[in-house]
């Protein structure tokens, strides 16, 4: 079982930067890909990002590459989204996710742990 936290979240001014944080428990953190995912108001959850399990490999969706870089720290159990050139179309509830197994997956089904989110509001 593992439990994940995210922190960082908030308002900013378009073009503006956020990092995001998701502290995980448990001793095994290393053995999960870690991702995120966002949810606008009357959208569908979508893919942001995700990291393999020794940060080797990382994938972006298109609308956010080049803006936003994924990154983690297997001795600190955690996960960072770092976001900068911020638009108005970031504005969304940020999720932290965890994956058992190999490869970095985009799919939200392929994810085994959520946590609870963190809100990040974008301003024009």
């Amino acid at each position: 079982q593992v439990q994940l936290v995210e922190s960082g979240g908030g308002l900013v001014q378009a073009g503006g930067s956020l990092r995001l944080s998701c502290a995980a428990s448990g001793r095994t953190f290393g053995n999960y890909a870690m991702g995120w995912f966002r949810q606008a108001p009357g959208k569908e959850r979508e893919f942001v990002a995700a990291i393999s399990r020794s940060s080797d490999s990382t994938v972006y969706a298109d609308s956010v590459k080049g803006r936003f870089t994924i990154s983690r720290e297997n001795a600190k159990n955690t996960v960072y989204l770092q976001m900068s050139s911020l638009k108005p179309e970031d504005t969304a509830v940020y999720y932290c996710v965890a994956a058992v197994g190999n490869g970095i997956p985009t799919k939200r089904g392929r994810y085994d742990y959520w946590g609870q989110g963190t809100q990040v509001t974008v301003s024009s």
